[in-house]
């Protein structure tokens, strides 16, 4: 196969899409941000929509998403207006023609790579595409092309792949037993890689969710979580996965950011250190501060405020900085 997810093969297609006159129209952004009681933020956004956050579900930035200082910071940042419209113009190709490789990308091309080409940026950047591919339903684990055919056949001699994965149905480790055996082996072996970049809160979600509690979540229609497991159970299978899969998956994502809702919330991120609630988007470059409010806004000067935002963007820099240069490290560990 491939080996892990970062050296599949990508394969860039094209067809003429047809998206819905609306998905063309401008995703609102924040027209004003105010931080209302301790426990709310209000956002008027551009089309004169009002909602109100409530401070206890948002992302706080004391928590950690990755692996702090020593690891990724990952924060479930919107993707930006700039890079939707980039990704608009790249033409997709028809489901019925997935086998056939684009002329403009070459089949040697490891899969960060290609991603790379494509939408730019870190891991978080990745993280993000995917995992919205996979909460909206464009990429589906259980999909046709990702069964596995039924064969008789074996290796000889058996070789270690073959008897990981010969009870799978899928190329991917649908089955919560199945995947929860495959990560503990390769924890076991020092072979998490790519999995250990995946924030530690998806990790934690699925290992603590078996097979009866995930079909309770398809019920419920959970689909935020089941995206975090599902991402966690694509990455442990990418080793598995050939062409055709590869190609389905990167289609389906492609598909999925061309149909990016405009009624996408902006996402708000709050900085417990500072007081401050801050509106974040994500493009090919990295994390972007929008818009910084406070919740003590009234009680402290102008130069405070100033020098708050000051250091919340030189932070937001600074992690930018710090993705680039560890994915760059990973890199070089995997494929030296």
């Amino acid at each position: 196969m491939r080996g892990v997810l970062f050296k599949l093969v990508f394969v860039v297609v094209s067809f003429t899409f047809f998206w819905p006159s609306y998905l063309n129209a401008q995703r609102p952004m924040i027209k004003s941000m105010e931080w209302g009681s301790n426990l709310e933020i209000r956002l008027e956004l551009t089309n004169d929509s009002t909602h109100i956050l409530d401070v206890n579900q948002l992302p706080h930035s004391h928590k950690k998403y990755g692996r702090g200082a020593n690891g990724y910071t990952y924060y479930p940042a919107r993707l930006s207006e700039k890079f939707i419209k980039q990704l608009k113009e790249i033409k997709i190709e028809h489901p019925d023609s997935i086998h056939h490789e684009s002329e403009h990308y070459s089949s040697d091309k490891t899969l960060w790579s290609a991603l790379h080409h494509l939408i730019g940026g870190g891991y978080p950047h990745f993280i993000n595409t995917v995992l919205y591919a996979l909460e909206q339903g464009y990429i589906d684990l259980s999909a046709p092309l990702m069964k596995r055919p039924d064969t008789q056949w074996k290796p000889q001699p058996i070789t270690e792949s073959y008897k990981r994965t010969r009870k799978w149905e899928y190329y991917v480790p649908v089955n919560q037993r199945h995947a929860h055996q495959e990560y503990n082996k390769r924890m076991q072996e020092g072979e998490l890689k790519g999995i250990r970049e995946i924030p530690d809160g998806f990790i934690r979600l699925f290992q603590n969710t078996g097979n009866r509690e995930y079909k309770r979540l398809q019920k419920k229609g959970n689909k935020n979580k089941l995206a975090k497991i599902d991402l966690v159970k694509l990455i442990l299978g990418a080793h598995y996965l050939g062409n055709p899969q590869i190609q389905y998956i990167q289609t389906m994502v492609l598909k999925a950011v061309n149909a990016y809702s405009k009624n996408y919330l902006p996402s708000v991120i709050i900085f417990d250190n500072f007081n401050a609630a801050v509106g974040m988007s994500l493009n090919e470059t990295g994390y972007r501060a929008d818009k910084i409010v406070f919740s003590d806004a009234d009680r402290i000067s102008r130069e405070i405020k100033m020098e708050r935002k000051k250091d919340i963007v030189a932070i937001v820099k600074n992690i930018n900085e710090m993705n680039k240069k560890l994915f760059r490290e990973r890199l070089k560990e995997q494929y030296h």
